[in-house]
């Protein structure tokens, strides 16, 4: 079970593995450095960032974290007037402190559930399929999987 540090350096080899695995699809090829790079970036923040979620559950580093996180993207949603949003997302942010530690958020299904709004953000928005979430969105599964791994969760080891 790994602490503060150990969850972000998983999250961060993590994030590089996926930044390097990316590289190579044909959607890389089509952007600048510029692009790359700041691509590379979000991508490897969202993964330190939900390489620590998995913990919002417990007072820790990564609780106060998200929680300006949320904080900050809430006060953007109503000065953007975008209320509905905003509520939803208050509704989402109290979820995690109303379970036990190593409850809902340690699991698979969260993995993939917690991080969709990112996939789907730009779909909603759109108003039709768009995969421009996908990169970023698999940013956060694979930090929230780094946590999962550096906790034990995965691969259980038989005493």
């Amino acid at each position: 079970m790994a602490g503060y540090k150990g969850h972000v350096t998983a999250g961060v080899i993590f994030g590089i593995a996926l930044i390097a695995g990316l590289a190579f699809t044909p959607l890389a090829a089509t952007l600048s450095l510029q692009e790359k790079l700041v691509k590379a970036v979000l991508i490897l923040w969202l993964a330190v960032l939900f390489a620590l979620f998995p913990d919002v559950d417990i007072k820790s580093k990564g609780q106060i974290l998200f929680y300006r996180v949320f904080v900050l993207l809430d006060l953007a949603l109503l000065i953007k007037k975008f209320y509905v949003e905003a509520a939803l997302l208050g509704f989402l942010a109290m979820l995690p402190i109303i379970s036990k530690h190593r409850g809902w958020t340690h699991s698979f299904i969260a993995m993939i559930l917690v991080p969709s709004p990112i996939l789907l953000g730009p779909m909603y928005l759109a108003e039709q399929p768009v995969l421009d979430g996908l990169p970023f969105y698999l940013g956060a599964v694979v930090g929230y999987l780094s946590h999962l791994v550096a906790d034990g969760m995965v691969f259980k080891l038989k005493r």
